[in-house]
């Protein structure tokens, strides 16, 4: 798996993310995986517990993605990742590797040359432990069956975030986003017809597309404004509280006039299903579209982390929104349902502003809450009658 150094994406040049030879973070996306084998026996950092072969968590985590995704090393699961590992989407929390392996074997299955390309990797550690954030790009070829159905010899291209937890040499928590609409556009379906069906069928094999939320959108409580947000915590790197501040103050707060104060004039953002954002006048419609479909939308910031480049500070961002379908938009005619979605997003920043943005979401998930028919949907205190009436229902809707 190699990334081409002159490769410029979203009109910002590599030279922004990629530093020097002294900065084996900032290089990653930029050299050969093979620079990065330990044969001299040095490490980046002193990984305890690792495979010897590692030159540093970042090369862990590139490594292990080729071995898997390019060269069909699916059983490195059973020595990478945690038996009883919990995986987190937008689509709820799954328990255990062999979710995993089920999961990669058909992806392989149905895009057999898929080859990927390692973006970034933001990283930190705490103790024996680390995090690291993944921002990948997949690109393949259709050649067999799907959950989406037959092959269709299409092309694709997807991005995807993976936010790790990883412990001697064990991938024990992870969270992932993929860009899945741009998938399902690029195989030539309508994401609507599509998301109503599949929606329908994940009802089948599970619980449904998502739980039915319950209660007040945590933004606001008892009617009252929005929370401040607090000084800087002790020890937060001021990266991390711009980008944390930029969250609740725009999105939250509603305070679009602060967009200029958080992103640069020529800021490039690159969010999900291919579209790109340049400056802030751009980045006000896009909330705006939000907005607009989910009035009492809210975001919380779950995770952050930082790793200093030669041109500045990439901060990786976990959160999640909630809201309420009461609004149009690209999502259709309002429904009321309320949704969730997990989101993972790099953000560079330089002097003190975002320079550029990498935002990954999985948007066909989305529309499934939305347009799933109402019995796929499931609520905490369903019945077991409920369930049983499932089919003769899907029956009833198609």
């Amino acid at each position: 798996m190699t990334a081409d150094p002159t490769r410029h994406e979203n009109g910002v040049d590599r030279s922004m993310l990629a530093g020097n030879e002294d900065d084996p973070v900032s290089d990653a996306a930029a050299r050969d995986i093979e620079n990065f084998f330990a044969d001299d026996g040095t490490r980046g950092e002193d990984l305890h517990g690792f495979d010897g072969v590692d030159a540093g968590i970042v090369h862990y985590i590139i490594r292990l993605s080729q071995r898997i995704w390019e060269e069909g090393g699916i059983g490195l699961l059973y020595t990478h990742y945690g038996n009883n590992m919990l995986l987190h989407t937008t689509e709820g929390t799954t328990y255990g590797r062999d979710a995993v392996t089920a999961s990669i074997q058909l992806a392989l299955a149905a895009y057999p040359d898929r080859r990927l390309s390692g973006d970034d990797v933001v990283w930190a550690q705490h103790g024996d432990s680390y995090q690291t954030s993944h921002r990948t790009t997949h690109a393949g070829s259709n050649l067999g069956w799907s959950q989406y159905g037959p092959p269709t010899g299409k092309k694709v291209d997807r991005r995807t975030v993976a936010h790790s937890v990883v412990h001697s040499n064990m991938i024990i928590e992870q969270w992932v986003a993929g860009d899945e609409l741009a998938v399902v556009r690029d195989l030539g379906f309508d994401e609507f017809v599509l998301a109503r069906q599949v929606g329908a069928a994940d009802a089948q094999t599970r619980a449904g597309p998502v739980a039915i939320a319950m209660g007040e959108v945590p933004r606001l409580r008892g009617q009252l404004a929005p929370v401040e947000i607090e000084e800087k915590l002790q020890g937060m790197p001021p990266a991390e509280h711009l980008v944390r501040s930029m969250f609740q103050q725009v999105w939250n707060e509603r305070r679009l006039d602060r967009i200029t104060a958080y992103y640069s004039p020529a800021a490039v953002i690159k969010t999900s299903t291919d579209r790109t954002l340049n400056g802030p006048v751009a980045v006000r419609h896009h909330i705006l579209d939000w907005l607009a479909g989910f009035s009492d939308l809210a975001i919380s910031v779950e995770h952050m982390m930082s790793n200093e480049r030669s041109s500045g500070s990439v901060v990786a961002t976990r959160w999640r929104i909630d809201g309420t379908h009461d609004g149009p938009g690209r999502w259709g005619d309002p429904t009321g349902r309320r949704v969730t979605l997990l989101g993972l997003s790099h953000q560079l920043v330089v002097e003190a502003m975002i320079a550029a943005e990498w935002t990954v979401f999985d948007e066909f998930a989305l529309l499934k809450q939305i347009h799933a028919p109402d019995w796929a949907l499931h609520s905490p205190f369903g019945s077991g009658q409920e369930s049983e009436e499932k089919s003769e229902r899907a029956g009833a809707d198609e």
